[in-house]
């Protein structure tokens, strides 16, 4: 039996670990270590190599165990997970009776509770850094932002700089663009929070606000998001407004780019594809999203062959990675491989790669983080994979995709420091901010004038059992 581990062994300045498997950009490799320092990958390669390199470190063996890079989620929205459970059976296009409602009555408290709470989702589901899109709560988003930083997530974080439309006056876009470079400026150097600008969807600004924010990203070097072709009604509705398909509309303004990242593309033609091989744009692939609350699933395997650059994100539904990369594959499987009679899918290797190093650039991170090599910020995750359903592996990288569940995660670490072990914080009480959470999410959640179309899941079973004028009774459920 294999020793335990110590978190107080993961808590060093300096660490040289031991693994048995070392994920590398390249692929799985044995008989690795890996030297940590100053917050980031200071020498990475043949264990026997570093050994000699370092022989003043202790080295800490870890048989059984994997080392890979902390996952990334691509799409995001940190204040409305909480209220997760409001999507399920719901039509598309819940923002608007959803979501809009519920944020608008937050306060800066409950808007820094439940971001620090779906902070720590992330952590333990294996994400070391989110891009959240923006919040449509009211106050600062400093409260987003203190608590990611403070649960120990890295976060590209967004503000939203809707207009409004074509009606909106140049005061209220030049007071719009103030504010964002205010908050670009705040956090430009900041260590795990990295400012991004967005726009909720295409149609809620002007075209010269499209153009203005894009290209401020641009210059910046950071990246503009925005949810595009998303549902099948936001499209016919720019089709009506615009007499272009909302991807069709970011072009005609010139605000596609390597700087912007458009969340879903679940609708797309073909031309429009070619539109985002032309200009560099990044998606976010969110196939959890598509079968809570989507009208399609989003092209991802065409998309890597094609050299588009995405991210799998969770789009705030459950913020596990694994159970996320499992979801890439299997909905691409259901949508586009089966009826092509592709038996691989990406086979398996697509995904994981653009849950860490590709969905790192996808968000505007590639220089930073996305991989195990020197010179990188060591965010990184120990999973234990000897366990009875990996213990017989012969393909572990795919079997991280179809296998592997979030509590063979021993520790994640971003930045360098030891953030969670064993799923829980090492230096905060996250249970007591379970119950702070708790308490308010379903006053606030009673409160929000909200609209549900769907009933709860026993209520719904009720109605079935009863019968109803359309329906018979299901008398074989009582």
């Amino acid at each position: 039996m294999y020793p335990d581990i110590l978190p107080a062994q993961l808590q060093a300045s300096t660490l040289l670990l031991r693994p048995q498997y070392v994920l590398l950009k390249t692929g799985m490799v044995t008989d690795h270590a890996v030297l940590v320092e100053n917050g980031r990958f200071h020498d990475v390669g043949p264990r026997a190599l570093l050994d000699a390199r370092h022989a003043d470190v202790p080295a800490l063996d870890l048989p059984g165990k994997l080392v890979m890079p902390g996952m990334i989620d691509g799409h995001h929205h940190l204040t409305q997970s909480f209220g997760k459970s409001l999507a399920y059976g719901e039509p598309s296009e819940i923002f608007r009776r959803v979501w809009v409602p519920l944020e608008s009555s937050l306060d800066d408290e409950f808007v820094y509770q439940s971001a620090k709470l779906a902070a720590l989702e992330s952590l333990r589901g294996g994400f070391t850094t989110v891009c959240d899109a923006g919040t449509r709560a009211k106050g600062e988003i400093s409260a987003v932002a203190n608590a990611t930083s403070e649960a120990g997530l890295r976060c590209v974080l967004g503000i939203i700089c809707n207009d409004g439309g074509n009606q909106s006056t140049d005061e209220q876009r030049r007071t719009i663009l103030k504010a964002a470079e205010r908050f670009m400026a705040d956090y430009a150097g900041h260590a795990m929070v990295h400012p991004s600008l967005a726009i909720s969807i295409p149609e809620v600004a002007s075209d010269s606000m499209l153009r203005a924010v894009s290209q401020r990203c641009a210059e910046a070097g950071i990246i503009f998001q925005t949810h595009v072709n998303e549902h099948l009604a936001s499209v016919e509705r720019s089709v009506v407004a615009r007499g272009m398909r909302p991807l069709e509309h970011l072009a005609s303004v010139g605000a596609l780019g390597p700087q912007t990242l458009i969340a879903h593309g679940t609708l797309l033609m073909p031309a429009e594809l070619m539109l985002l091989k032309s200009t560099d744009t990044a998606v976010s692939y969110n196939p959890v999203a598509s079968a809570w609350k989507g009208n399609a699933v989003a092209p991802a395997g065409l998309m890597a062959a094609m050299g588009i650059r995405f991210a799998l994100g969770t789009d705030s539904t459950r913020s596990d990675a694994f159970r996320l990369m499992d979801a890439a594959e299997a909905a691409q499987k259901f949508a586009f491989a089966m009826a092509a009679g592709d038996t691989s899918a990406g086979a398996g290797w697509t995904w994981l790669n653009h849950a860490t190093h590709a969905g790192a650039q996808a968000v505007g991170l590639g220089q930073r983080i996305g991989e195990i090599t020197v010179g990188k910020q060591a965010d990184f995750l120990i999973v234990d994979v000897d366990t009875p359903e990996l213990c017989t592996s012969i393909d572990l990288s795919w079997d991280l995709v179809r296998l592997a569940q979030r509590d063979q995660i021993i520790a994640s670490f971003v930045d360098g420091k030891l953030r969670l072990f064993r799923g829980w914080p090492v230096d905060w009480d996250a249970r007591a901010l379970m119950r702070e959470v708790a308490d308010k999410a379903h006053a606030a959640i009673a409160q929000a004038p909200i609209q549900r179309l769907h009933p709860t899941a026993d209520a719904h079973r009720a109605r079935t059992v009863a019968g109803s004028s359309i329906y018979p009774a299901r008398g074989d459920l009582q």
